[in-house]
């Protein structure tokens, strides 16, 4: 699945059509609580692994993008307005963090339509 069309919603959602004409709504904020770049997420290299600090400060620039870029045909690049810019969103994740943002009781895309 690829996305045909990637745009901002409402300054809070990230809006997809894919190209079976399927749509999806997912918050920035969560995009962002949800990078998926070793720096926020953590790694495991040679059975080693880094967990990174927990976030102790907020803005509300680390809510707001930049500009986003594709990666090749299976991801974008998301640059926030803090400068933040080193998770690659891939297409699947995307479609995941849909489900599991639905899932955890926030509002549903058609409710926001």
């Amino acid at each position: 699945m690829i996305p045909k069309q990637i745009k901002i919603r409402q300054k809070e959602f990230l809006f997809i059509k894919w190209d079976d004409e399927s749509e999806s709504l997912i918050s920035l904020k969560y995009i962002r609580n949800e990078c998926p770049c070793a720096g926020c997420k953590g790694e495991t290299v040679l059975f080693k692994t880094y967990i990174p600090p927990k976030k102790t400060s907020f803005n509300e620039n680390m809510y707001k993008i930049k500009d986003i870029q594709q990666v090749g045909n299976y991801a974008i690049q998301i640059h926030w307005s803090d400068g933040h810019n080193t998770g690659i969103y891939n297409w699947e994740y995307l479609k995941l963090l849909e489900k599991s943002q639905n899932s955890d009781g926030n509002q549903k895309y058609s409710e926001l339509i």
